[in-house]
């Protein structure tokens, strides 16, 4: 390096630029001073040595005291940064006062100090917690990095693959057997067999940052148990319900049959054995047809097929289905223009059954039926307005065969709901705010 790129180098230091300055400040004084003492024969030549030599050392000592007195503060504040850059929250500076430039800094690097360390100490906490959290729950949980090799497995997920964690990490999704959920678009649930058990799995895939780099989490959760437990439930709802209407019909044809029995088996009939035994016929065929209508109506609730998606013009189909109500007009207020991707008829099909559900309502008031909708956040939302009564046991709306109406089977709203959730949607029943009536709020995804 040549001397003057030395000289500019030891220019550009902070500390040396301090020093130069300090010597600046004094150079005007030492100068005059010099001057004075040497352009007189006032002192002697040992005099004038020995003074001018005190005077150039006074000078420089207060330069480098002065040099000094600004670094060793920045220094400390460089040991502090570093300290808190290695993660050590755990030094102070001293001097910290609030009544002085450098105290001030120093306090405000403590207190970042100490906010450092109690954040760091609730990210260790919460990530221990987590931790746990994942090692203790009975979910499947991986995580994969971009190149799908395996960087975290919990315990769960270890029983799972039949393996340690230490065989675990660093092999790919593909040598697992689990690339599939990985990079198909449907992830759900599956009926598959792992080296740790067979069933019905649910396959939930998200994916996240970690130091800027993408990740995959892929959380596997044992469906089976639960599945299982519903069945259970079911079988149960199906046996009660199913119980209660066969002993219903067949309680009466039972007895009906035996009184029958009783008056053929005597002798001699009675004049008006003929007309008792066509009662008892007709009774016995009354409650037949009954019991036939109730298993009809289970078979269409345990039949509805999947829907048939295609565009729906949200307009169209509501005017349709109002136009078909005869007993009562009822009233189309228009909302957006909205397409829907659903199936035409079993949509057209709960609409009919919500409008004649409003009708019947509106009937016994003389009331009037509304039918609207609005688009928000992504859904068409129909309301069907009715200006009943109102709804006084909301509890057992969606229960199958519960029913209100004389004749009615209680199962149009089940239907309904289920057409709505076939859709990816819901139906919901509620008394209208501030007014009579009943208000059926449909949700259909756009």
């Amino acid at each position: 390096m040549s001397p003057a790129r030395r000289i500019a180098n030891w220019f550009a230091a902070h500390e040396n630029r301090i020093f130069c300055s300090s010597l600046m400040g004094g150079s005007v004084a030492v100068v005059f001073s010099l001057f004075v003492l040497w352009s007189g024969d006032a002192f002697s030549p040992r005099a004038r040595w020995t003074v001018s030599l005190l005077v150039l050392g006074c000078w420089l000592g207060y330069a480098f005291s002065a040099r000094e007195r600004v670094v060793n503060p920045l220094r400390t504040l460089a040991n502090l940064l570093e300290a808190l850059h290695e993660g050590d929250y755990s030094i102070r500076g001293r001097l910290a006062r609030p009544d002085d430039a450098l105290g001030e800094v120093m306090l405000q690097i403590n207190a970042m100090a100490a906010t450092l360390r109690s954040q760091r100490l609730g990210a260790v906490e919460a990530a221990t917690l987590l931790a746990k959290v994942m090692e203790e729950i009975d979910v499947a949980v991986f995580t994969f990095d971009a190149s799908d090799r395996l960087r975290l497995v919990n315990r769960a997920g270890e029983r799972l693959l039949a393996q340690p964690k230490q065989r675990l990490l660093a092999r790919t999704a593909g040598s697992l057997d689990l690339a599939e959920f990985l990079h198909t678009e449907d992830v759900g649930p599956v009926t598959r067999a792992f080296p740790g058990g067979s069933g019905r799995w649910g396959i939930r895939r998200t994916s996240f940052r970690e130091r800027g780099l993408p990740h995959t989490l892929l959380v596997v959760s044992d469906l089976t148990r639960a599945l299982r437990e519903e069945e259970v439930q079911a079988w149960q709802r199906i046996v009660r319900v199913l119980g209660h209407e066969l002993n219903n019909s067949l309680t009466p044809i039972q007895s009906i049959a035996g009184s029958l029995s009783q008056l053929f088996a005597r002798t001699p009939r009675p004049a008006d054995w003929e007309d008792d035994m066509r009662s008892g016929l007709a009774v016995i065929g009354a409650r037949s047809e009954s019991l036939s209508r109730f298993i009809g109506s289970y078979s269409r609730l345990a039949k509805l097929p999947r829907p048939t998606f295609g565009p729906v013009d949200l307009h169209t189909l509501v005017q349709r289905a109002a136009n078909l109500e005869i007993r009562l007009p009822v009233n189309v207020i228009p909302g957006p223009p909205l397409t829907l991707r659903a199936d035409s008829d079993q949509l057209e099909q709960l609409l009919i059954n919500l409008i004649r559900n409003a009708t019947d309502a509106s009937l016994e008031t003389g009331g009037a039926v509304t039918v609207t909708w609005i688009r928000e956040h992504g859904h068409a939302l129909v309301f069907i307005l009715d200006d009943g009564l109102g709804l006084s046991n909301t509890a057992n709306l969606f229960v199958p065969f519960f029913t209100t109406k004389p004749g009615g089977s209680g199962i149009g709203l089940v239907l309904c709901r289920q057409i709505a959730e076939a859709h990816l949607g819901s139906l919901t029943l509620s008394n209208r705010a501030g007014v009579r009536g009943c208000q059926a709020r449909l949700t259909l995804p756009l």
